[in-house]
């Protein structure tokens, strides 16, 4: 996809999630979120490229002094992220976001380690993150799953897993190992078809 393409899906994305949106000027010119997505993906190919780290560094606390969202270079990002307000954002070195993913002011995927290895969380699609929620090391967030504002996640959590409290505990309804596709007994309904 080209480049005008992804923004063009970025700014689209930003008009779904967001009521307040009146057009796709206003969100180009007037969300800060979205800026800040937009300099990371230069800041990430500079990240991967050799010799370009510092200037990656360098551009994406720039950003940071823009946007007051920090995206660090190194961490992977899907496509169609949307950061509502984004003020006091931050994105780990190490965190992995799907796709359609929407975060709220406030969010940490943070990190518990020093070492060099895995040490932020990893956000499956269609992930919702409500407002000052923190995410703290190397845990998965299954896909269609929602963390709701000021909960603290310290443990995995399967897909579609409703996220509260601190420390945060799924509240979801209950899922039966048949029914749910992420469990390994689970049994496929179209197998009988």
């Amino acid at each position: 996809m080209s480049v005008l393409g992804r923004m063009r899906e970025d700014v689209a994305a930003a008009r779904r999630h967001d009521p307040a949106a009146r057009s796709g000027l206003e969100v180009v010119l007037a969300y800060p979120g979205l800026h800040a997505v937009w300099v990371y993906r230069i800041a990430h190919r500079w990240w991967l490229a050799p010799g370009l780290r510092l200037p990656a560094r360098l551009l994406s606390q720039f950003a940071r002094f823009l946007t007051g969202v920090e995206i660090h270079p190194g961490a992977r990002i899907g496509r169609r992220l949307f950061i509502d307000h984004g003020m006091g954002v931050v994105i780990g070195e190490t965190a992995v976001i799907g796709d359609d993913v929407m975060l709220y002011h406030g969010v940490t995927l943070g990190g518990k380690s020093s070492r060099r290895e895995k040490r932020h969380p990893t956000l499956g699609s269609r992930v919702t993150v409500g407002a000052n929620a923190t995410i703290l090391g190397p845990v998965t967030i299954g896909s269609d799953s929602s963390v709701g504002a000021g909960a603290v996640v310290v443990k995995d959590a399967p897909p579609r897993s409703v996220l509260v409290g601190i420390p945060a505990r799924d509240v979801s309804a209950p899922r039966s190992p048949f029914t749910d596709p992420a469990s390994p007994s689970y049994i496929d309904p179209a197998m009988y078809i």
